[in-house]
């Protein structure tokens, strides 16, 4: 085994180094992947609370980013990243009434996935 590590080496220096880097990006990404996978699995339907952004929302409950961006008031295509708080705060609302809005939102957008799906 050695000898042909070494030999690999001595005669095809730059494929092994290339090979090297390959392998080392796969298991980056292998492992990248299977740790979104993990947090993701564990986190679907979370309570909406202020701290989070219209994207974890939209991805913990498994629908459009736009249909929670629009709860809140804001564009649907910019890429305000606020969370929810902040959101209400620069209103001067309160973050319970952002949140209801949002849970409406979700609850709508489920029943609408139910009805289509029949």
């Amino acid at each position: 085994m050695n000898k042909t590590i070494r030999t690999l080496w001595q005669h095809n220096r730059l494929l092994v180094i290339a090979f090297a880097i390959a392998l080392s990006l796969t298991i980056v990404f292998g492992v990248r992947t299977t740790a979104f996978f993990i947090y993701w699995s564990a986190h679907q339907d979370v309570p909406v609370a202020g701290w989070m952004p219209a994207g974890y929302v939209a991805k913990s409950y498994r629908v459009e980013i736009e249909t929670v961006r629009e709860a809140l008031g804001l564009d649907p295509q910019d890429r305000d990243r606020r969370p929810i708080a902040r959101i209400a705060a620069d209103r001067g609302v309160p973050v319970d009434e952002l949140i209801g809005r949002v849970n409406a939102a979700l609850r709508e957008a489920r029943a609408d996935e139910a009805t289509d799906g029949q």
